[in-house]
């Protein structure tokens, strides 16, 4: 059975991708989901935006960055 696409993350499930900056660095997209659903909306906006990527580092983990930092 086909596994539904993340709307933040695509085709790269949520657990694989980490947040790399502010106060969840290092958590993944989906404990945000599970946890903190309001911060995940902002990465939703974020992404509809075009201020966002995820990038395969030289440690084979998927990390979301986001350009312009619009956190208090």
């Amino acid at each position: 059975m086909a596994q539904e696409q993340s709307p933040l993350t695509g085709i790269i499930e949520e657990d694989k991708v980490v947040i790399d900056f502010g106060e969840f660095e290092g958590k993944s997209v989906l404990e945000i989901a599970d946890t903190k659903p309001d911060y995940y909306q902002f990465l939703l906006e974020q992404k509809e935006s075009g201020n966002f990527s995820i990038r395969r580092t030289k440690d084979k983990i998927f990390r979301l960055y986001i350009h312009q930092t619009f956190l208090n």
